[in-house]
């Protein structure tokens, strides 16, 4: 299982990192998220490598859900 550890500006508490928790879990690659607002970051365990494609979907739903993903 490969690991991709992504940069997310805007998450302030728990219930910031359930949100991008949800979001981040709906796409099918993603096995888990674990979102830090303290670390304003997100680790993801994938079930198989992101395209670049994917990883611009991810990152549009990130900035949808109200938080900004840092490239």
């Amino acid at each position: 299982m490969q690991e991709l550890t992504l940069k997310i500006n805007g998450m302030m508490c728990p219930h910031c990192e359930a949100s991008v928790k949800k979001t981040l879990e709906a796409f099918p690659k993603i096995a888990e998220a674990v979102p830090s607002h303290t670390e304003n970051q997100a680790v993801l365990k994938l079930n198989a490598e992101l395209t670049g494609q994917e990883l611009a979907a991810i990152k549009q739903a990130i900035t949808e859900a109200g938080y900004q993903p840092a490239d």
